[in-house]
């Protein structure tokens, strides 16, 4: 039976390498105990060096293999390094992986010893080098360094399961699914293959091979009663292959599956035969302070920001494969995903580059092609120009290894070679004029129409930080409106996946000189700045009220004074102003955003003359003509308090955890006092750790920062403290639990 365990504690660390660490029996003085996921150089906020993470550095880790594993094989898999690594197991080097973004397996098998103790030395490449992309060339975000994601043991039967794509179709309400299994054997055997999905068994007699993986195209079957995975109902089901000898269990292979049919073609993205106008945001898996290095909730964690607090239906995973568990987490609520290889701009002549590149491909398809949430796979370097070569190549692989999905690149320049089956575009053509998108005839400069999608806009067009003045926070979040708007009217376009969702640490060739680039519409900590209500004001209200107006209701902020006009981005029928409780009217939708589902409300009236007086501002947001919300912001706003809030009170302890908490200056209305920067002091009681530094300043009056357990797995509680020279201290109780 198949053993997989994780492998993530009880590792050791330092900042260098030698060839002396490979020794079993090297000296570990010097080396520091780390938990992994692990960065390996904690970071700035901002205004850093990035020479600080690249750098080669040393993990290492003793551990056992019981003796009833012999005879079995033995693996060794890193679902993330960066950027590079090398194994050694006891002194003997196992192997070597390029590529920070897929996983990296080893056989252990001929290196273990038995019932006595064994090192495990990686050697970690954090730096950029010109044989790995996404590196060559100048690249607009930070790839930082370490072990960042989990690590697993496999003891395995040496006749095993390396990987199963359900393959399938959808005919007449059936599925007909023909399995593909990926085995490895070291003798000719006859075997039965068992599926056990959805409380049914079905059942192959299959001759294997010995000698390396060899593919099992099985006869395919047909499944009945099946409910359909939709971003509005994602049910999944549990599937798990087994190999049998002679009634006995060698191996078995558990994977979740959801079914659903899609069409993509030149009238749209069609999900079990309804439209869907396809509104999203790109995604880096970057984080304050530990770059990649987070674990399992905090993955998840985004994935239901971009779905419940952004209301978006795709994420872009730019420009890597991301997080397994960021993905699984997109299944389970519904996200969609368009995936693509790691790149950026440049293509190298290199040969080991490219043929890096074609590893990529396979890597992220074979790991990820269950995923019914991914809807694309993008084969093409980002914004990269034309290269037949490599692009033939890279399509062929991926129309290969997965037939059900189309194949897309993303590109900056009209014109483009098409070699993909989905033509997408960055089109950065909207600079607050009176262009907004270019048409798909000037973009592909195709005498025909294609599947088509834009897949970045806005960013650094008009970079926008979450403490700007009120006139850029505006400005921002109406061009996200307009282009959005634009989209929706056109079906020629499936979609527009914004630039971006966060904010993130850059190289100093890009951003805003402090290594950030500030083109999210939420900051780092997953603030959210204006421009994030133009996505969530589109869901229903069935689901969330929004009601935000675009202004912090003050009568000096912008040039002139006033407030007018007001824009309040809303999913409510239409809204009505009191002023010191005296109704100024109701207003509704403005009829210029007809391709926005819940198009914003603009106001245009005069009130609050400068040296004339202010008033208490209230909203009211109306749904089937019943007041279903409201907002109040005061004239003479003054801190309050501060509201702290963590994303989640009970944390697992026998693995690293972690969670958010956002801090956050509020007046006697409980709105953010945006311009107040006061010290916040962080304080932990118990078996937790805060994630960067202890003392914190709020930036345009809140902050985020994350906590993190520390492996040790008794039961108990701990506390977070926060306090500020001027208000009342805060704290929040942590249940640590054990997962068993």
């Amino acid at each position: 039976m198949r053993i997989k365990q994780k492998f993530n504690h009880d590792w050791y660390y330092i900042d260098n390498f030698k060839e002396e660490y490979t020794n079993k029996d090297s000296e570990m003085d010097r080396f520091c105990p780390v938990l992994l996921p692990h960065a390996n150089k904690e970071l700035p906020y901002s205004y850093f060096d990035e020479k600080e993470y690249q750098f080669i550095s040393c993990y290492k880790k003793d551990f056992t293999i019981e003796k009833n594993a012999k005879g079995k094989t033995i693996f060794i898999e890193f679902e993330g390094v960066m950027a590079a690594c090398e194994v050694y197991v006891n002194g003997k080097y196992v192997g070597e992986h390029r590529g920070g973004y897929v996983p990296a397996v080893f056989d252990i098998t001929p290196f273990v010893q038995y019932e006595s103790k064994n090192t495990m030395v990686v050697k970690v490449d954090s730096r950029e080098r010109e044989d790995i992309p996404p590196f060559g060339n100048v690249i607009d975000y930070l790839t930082f360094g370490g072990i960042y994601r989990d690590v697993y043991l496999y003891i395995l039967d040496t006749i095993h399961i390396n990987n199963v794509f359900y393959n399938y179709k959808i005919k007449d309400d059936k599925i007909i699914l023909e399995p593909i299994v990926y085995i490895t054997s070291n003798e000719e055997k006859d075997i039965e293959i068992v599926l056990s999905l959805d409380n049914k068994e079905f059942s192959w007699n299959v001759t294997i091979q010995k000698g390396k993986e060899q593919e099992l195209i099985l006869n395919s079957i047909e499944i009945t009663n099946i409910e359909m995975w939709d971003i509005k109902n994602p049910v999944r089901y549990s599937a798990c292959m087994i190999l049998k000898h002679q009634g006995k269990t060698l191996d078995n292979y558990e994977t979740k599956l959801g079914f659903r049919n899609i069409q993509i073609d030149e009238t749209g993205f069609h999900l079990n035969g309804r439209k869907i106008k396809l509104r999203g945001l790109n995604r880096h898996q970057s984080f304050p302070y530990v770059g990649y290095a987070m674990p399992k909730r905090v993955q998840q964690k985004d994935a239901d920001i971009l779905k419940y607090e952004l209301g978006l239906n795709i994420v872009r995973t730019s420009h890597y494969p991301q997080s397994p568990y960021f993905l699984d987490r997109c299944d389970e609520i519904g996200l969609l995903v368009l995936e693509e290889i790691p790149g950026w701009q440049h293509i190298s002549k290199r040969e080991d580059w490219r043929n890096c590149v074609l590893s990529d491909v396979e890597k992220m398809i074979a790991r990820d092609r269950n995923h019914p949430a991914i809807i694309m796979w993008g084969v093409r370097i980002n914004e990269s120009g034309d290269d037949h070569e490599l692009y033939t190549r890279t399509n062929a692989l991926a129309r290969k290894l997965d037939p059900t999905r189309p194949t897309t690149g993303i590109r900056c320049i009209c014109n483009s070679e098409f070699l993909e089956d989905v033509y997408a575009m960055n089109d950065f053509i909207y600079d607050g004029g009176e262009t907004v998108l270019r048409s798909q005839q000037q973009v592909t400069g195709l005498d025909h129409k294609v599947p088509y999608i834009i897949t970045e806009y806005n960013g650094h067009m008009f970079p926008t930080k979450r403490f700007d003045n009120e006139h850029r926070l505006i400005e921002h979040a109406m061009r996200h409106a307009i282009i959005q708007n634009e989209a929706g009217l056109r079906n020629e376009i499936m979609g527009a996946i914004g630039w971006c969702a966060f904010d993130y640490n850059t190289h100093c060739d890009f951003g805003s000189g402090d290594r950030i680039c500030y083109h999210g519409v939420m900051d780092m900590f997953r603030i959210p700045k204006w421009a994030s209500y133009v996505y969530l004001s589109q869901v229903s209200p069935k689901e969330k009220l929004v009601l935000q107006p675009l202004s912090h209701w003050t009568i000096g902020d912008r040039n002139q004074g006033g407030v007018s006009p007001l824009i309040v981005l809303t999913n409510c029928d239409h809204i009505e102003i009191k002023v010191e409780g005296k109704s100024l009217g109701k207003y509704y939708p403005d009829d210029n955003f007809r391709g926005l589902e819940h198009p914003p409300i603009t106001v245009d009236f005069q009130f609050g003359e400068w040296g004339v007086g202010w008033g208490d501002l209230e909203l009211l947001g109306y749904v089937n003509d019943e007041i279903a919300i409201t907002r109040k912001f005061a004239k003479n706003p003054y801190l309050s308090r501060i509201d702290v809030k963590a994303d989640d009170t009970l944390l697992y302890n026998d693995e690293m955890d972690a969670t958010r908490i956002v801090c956050k200056l509020v007046d006697q209305y409980g709105n953010i006092l945006p311009y107040l920067n006061e010290v916040l002091y962080l304080e932990t009681q118990g078996d937790i750790e805060i994630i960067g530094p202890k003392t914190v300043a709020t930036m345009g009056g809140c902050i985020g920062f994350w906590i993190k357990t520390t492996g040790k797995k008794a039961n108990t509680e701990a506390t977070v403290t926060i306090r500020c020279d001027r208000c009342k201290e805060e704290n929040i109780k942590i249940q640590l639990r054990s997962m068993k």
